[in-house]
Parts: C-alpha cells; sequence; structure tokens
C-alpha cells in the first residue's frame, strides 16, 4: 500500500482505478466490508484500487476543538488499511482553496483528472464540494461524462443496527468497549510515541509511559486495562486516558503502567488496544488518594486479567494476540 499526496499527474493510473471516498474514521467493519466489495471490483476490472480521504477531516478543519473527536490518527488508520488489500491510499490536504472548491470542479479536477477513476463506489449520504453541494446524484452525472460508472454501497448493519464512527464514539464515551469493539472488529487502540515525562509515576514506585496522542479532544476518557503492543512483543497494564487534574494537567495525554515490565521506551511507537474501562478519571483531593487509587487499580486490573481468556468479549471469532 502506497500514500499518494498533492495535485498531480500518477503514470500508475493512466488505465484508471476503481476508488472510494470518504473519512474512514475507525475503518470500522462497514468501512472494512465496502472496501472488500470494491477491492473484488479492482479485480474484476484488473485496475488499481485507491481510498481518497483529507487531512484534516472537513470537520475538523470547519469545526475546530469544537469538531467530534476522532476514532483513529491518518498513522492509526493507514496502519488498519494495509491489512484491507488497498493499492493506494490518496490523502488530500482539506484547506481553505478546497473548502472553496465547488462539487464539479472537484470531481473533474480530483476524480477524473488526477485518478481517472473509472469505477466509484460511495455511501448514499456522501456529499461533497464546496457548501457540501455535491450528492451521489451530481457524481452519476458527471461520471456518465467521464466514462466512469458510480454504485451506491448500502449501510453495512450487526443485527440491524447501523454500523459508523458516531455509533462507536457514542460507545467508547460510554466507557462501552465491548460494542466498540464489536463494531470495529478488534479492540479499540491508540498510538504514539513515548516522550519523557515529569517522572511522578516513578517516584511514586508506579513508572509510567506517556504517550504523545497530539489530539484537541478524547474519544474515550478513564482508566483502562490495556494490552500494548510494542514492536512484535505484547505486555498488559494499566493505562490512564485525559489531563491528569489532581497533579494539575492541562493537556491531553494517554499515560501506561506496564505490568511486569522493566526497560526504557523513550522514543517508541507504542500501540495501545483499550480492554476493559475501570473507572473514569477524577480529581482527588491529595497526591496520596491518586497514589492509593492506582494501587487499587492495578489490582482490578489484574482480577480482570485473571479472568481474560473467558471474558474476551465474548466473541469466539475475535483474538487480539493474533492482531
Amino acid at each position: 500500500m502506497k500514500l499518494l499526496r498533492g495535485f498531480q499527474h500518477f503514470s500508475a493510473f493512466d488505465k484508471g482505478v476503481v476508488a472510494t471516498i470518504g473519512n474512514f474514521d475507525g475503518v470500522h467493519l462497514g468501512h472494512q466490508n465496502l472496501l472488500k466489495a470494491l477491492k473484488d471490483k479492482a479485480n474484476h476490472l484488473n485496475l488499481p484500487l485507491v481510498l481518497i480521504l483529507f487531512e484534516p477531516q472537513p470537520r475538523e478543519y470547519f469545526q475546530q476543538e469544537k469538531a467530534p473527536a476522532r476514532l483513529s490518527s491518518l498513522r492509526e488508520k493507514l496502519e488498519v488499511l494495509r491489512s484491507c488489500q488497498i493499492d493506494y491510499v490518496y490523502c488530500i490536504k482539506f484547506d481553505k482553496v478546497l473548502a472553496q472548491t465547488s462539487a464539479t470542479d472537484f470531481a473533474l479536477s480530483y476524480l477524473f483528472s488526477v485518478l481517472n477513476v473509472k469505477h466509484l463506489l460511495v455511501g448514499e449520504d456522501f456529499r461533497f464540494g464546496k457548501n457540501r453541494e455535491g450528492d451521489v446524484s451530481l457524481l452519476m452525472k458527471l461520471g456518465s461524462e467521464q466514462a466512469c460508472d458510480v454504485s451506491i454501497y448500502s449501510n453495512f448493519c450487526i443485527n440491524e443496527d447501523r454500523i459508523s464512527s458516531t455509533r462507536i464514539r457514542m460507545a467508547l464515551q460510554h466507557g462501552d468497549l465491548c460494542s466498540a469493539a464489536e463494531f470495529l472488529g478488534r479492540p479499540y487502540s491508540m498510538c504514539g510515541r513515548v516522550l519523557h515525562g515529569d517522572g511522578r509515576g516513578r517516584q511514586w514506585g508506579i513508572p509510567t509511559a506517556n504517550l504523545a496522542l497530539h489530539r484537541t479532544s478524547l474519544p474515550l476518557q478513564g482508566v483502562f486495562v490495556v494490552q500494548v503492543k510494542i514492536a512484535s512483543q505484547k505486555v498488559y497494564g494499566v493505562a490512564n486516558v485525559g489531563s491528569r487534574p489532581t497533579v494539575g494537567g492541562s493537556k491531553n495525554i494517554l499515560e501506561v503502567h506496564l505490568f511486569d515490565f522493566d526497560r526504557s521506551l523513550y522514543g517508541e511507537l507504542l500501540q495501545v488496544f483499550f480492554l476493559h474501562k475501570l473507572r473514569d478519571e477524577v480529581k482527588f483531593t491529595s497526591v496520596d488518594a491518586l497514589i492509593a487509587q492506582i494501587y487499587n487499580d492495578i489490582e482490578a486490573a489484574k482480577e480482570f486479567l485473571g479472568n481474560y481468556e473467558t471474558l474476551q468479549y465474548q466473541n469466539p471469532g475475535f483474538d487480539l494476540n493474533a492482531s
């Protein structure tokens, strides 16, 4: 899978491509099912499969800090897409110029000039262009003029429930990790590089790895039982996601205490899978009270992990250790 950027001619697409376009936030089961169907179409036409997305996501550009918390960063998104047999991801910068581009100009420039799309699959509620003026009907009209077949992908449901990034975001906000994992097809995770922290955890006998999240807002907050992927190694632990109000924190951070692990991780990229929520993040009356609670959290996490083999989302088709 190759990541493409910029507005240019790509000679690899002279014969055309099969494509889809959207945010693909979280790359949930609905997205994965769409991409599987599109890959079958690409194989049938013997054309490369291109997924088109935007950075920042359009709502992040327009709403700034009021935009819904994204489920996945670009890095996290690409990590999942690598397993979906995508040939290319075309990442378009969403800026002032693009925001003012009409739907027709966007389609003619990016879809038919840059990418030479021959088959386009989109959701039935897909909108694009300045003021969201473009819809599926316009795409079909333009597609017929450009020798491009445009088709609509129906909503993907589990037990008659439509799977969407919004549904997953709501589940995470309510601490319902089981539903989130079911909709995603895997436990929810975040990744980040380990930063030098203030050393408080080590002073308390509870060393932590502090991960930079680079997020304006978080899709979940609190204290969780986690499994952490460090290169090819996997370690269990307990994590706090939030601003650490007891010690005067202000920035969102993910800090993880790993069980039976003692080596420096500074600069390393960690992927943290959230398995079970223990409690909300709260401001304690004293640091001693916070420390006592952390030790309680560690015991609660180990108790959960002791039963993990039977509690693993009660989903026999799901195997975290295979991820």
